[in-house]
């Protein structure tokens, strides 16, 4: 009876394991290196756009040496998710914005440009994250 228990435990911990992926952003064309990125992961609809960047699963914040970052978000379970880069030049944790337009470099999964006509929602940036994967991410300077 208790190896049945120790060979079901064994079991189970075999399977939880083999559930949890590795999903890696590469943050690139960053202009300089002031200050962080910050890399946020989204995983449910209704949390993208972020304005006060708080809806988030999971976040990391990084420094910058060189024009790109690399972000590793480990143990995660299969599901869709979009990820939300800034490059936070002051380290105030907000992006920074203009009349109408963020000061400070911005991206989003799935989204080349970011305008009044390609506006973000969770259902465009998201995917699948079925296995490890490596997604790369141009920041945007407006």
């Amino acid at each position: 009876m208790k190896l049945l228990k120790l060979l079901t435990l064994s079991l189970l911990c075999t399977v939880l394991t083999v559930q949890a992926e590795t999903l890696t952003v590469i943050v690139t064309g960053l202009e300089n290196n002031h200050g962080e990125v910050q890399c946020s992961l989204y995983n449910k609809e209704g949390t993208i756009p972020d304005k006060e960047l708080n809806k988030y699963y999971k976040m990391q914040r990084v420094s910058i040496n060189g024009t790109q970052v690399k972000v590793i978000f480990k143990n995660l379970p299969k599901g869709r998710y979009a990820v939300n880069v800034f490059h936070d030049e002051n380290n105030n944790s907000i992006i920074d914005k203009g009349l109408l337009m963020p000061e400070e470099g911005v991206g989003l999964s799935n989204f080349k440009t970011i305008n009044f006509f390609h506006l973000p929602n969770f259902k465009k940036a998201s995917f699948l994250l079925a296995e490890d994967k490596e997604i790369q991410m141009k920041i945007i300077y407006f």
